[in-house]
């Protein structure tokens, strides 16, 4: 775990902090991770019991999500992938995603499936959503990108009926965040060596 001056460091310190510490990693590590945090993400009861996951393409060093994925597809599960919301702008959308998928980069550099309305799912129809995330605390507490997608996604996870999941390395864990209104936090988090619940 990273000790943390008690709420000393910014947000943005954080991120810049932890994003070197993920991008760090060897590949060997990474290829590791992967496999490892894919098995234990498997073995959560949420993810055993469920037909539909959301899942996302890491990229800057964040976990590895590729070993989870096709983990998944042999599992049975549809997987679904964000993707920058074309009309709402700050929103995402969840499409279908398959081995024969299209990828595009959106404004973000990030790979996502082509936009075709017949793959999208409504949110209210995903079971799980596994989430990125920069840090997360021992509290749940989650730290992205900056962006808001997800805090904006995530808002209503109890109405919907979804089960929201933290993906990431243990490195990633910090002591405390700081808490702005707008955070929403995790009910768990997987990383490659522990299921965290709150």
């Amino acid at each position: 775990m990273t000790q943390l001056p008690e709420l000393s460091l910014s947000r943005q310190e954080i991120r810049r902090m932890i994003r070197q510490r993920r991008r760090a990693l060897t590949p060997e590590q990474q290829r590791r991770f992967g496999q490892q945090a894919a098995a234990r993400m498997l073995s959560f009861p949420p993810v055993v019991m469920t037909h539909t996951v959301a899942v996302f393409l890491s990229f800057d060093g964040e976990l590895d999500t590729q070993p989870l994925i096709e983990q998944l597809w042999r599992a049975g599960k549809r997987v679904y992938l964000p993707v920058l919301h074309p009309f709402s702008p700050g929103n995402l959308l969840f499409l279908h995603y398959h081995p024969q998928s299209a990828l595009v980069t959106n404004r973000l550099k990030i790979q996502e499936p082509r936009l075709d309305v017949r793959d999208v799912l409504p949110l209210a129809k995903l079971d799980v959503l596994v989430t990125p995330l920069v840090a997360f605390d021992e509290g749940g507490q989650r730290l992205g990108m900056g962006g808001g997608f997800y805090d904006r996604t995530l808002q209503n996870w109890q109405q919907h009926k979804i089960q929201p999941v933290g993906y990431a390395h243990d490195c990633q864990l910090v002591e405390k965040l700081p808490v702005e209104e707008w955070d929403i936090p995790l009910p768990a988090v997987v990383t490659p060596s522990k299921i965290w619940e709150w």
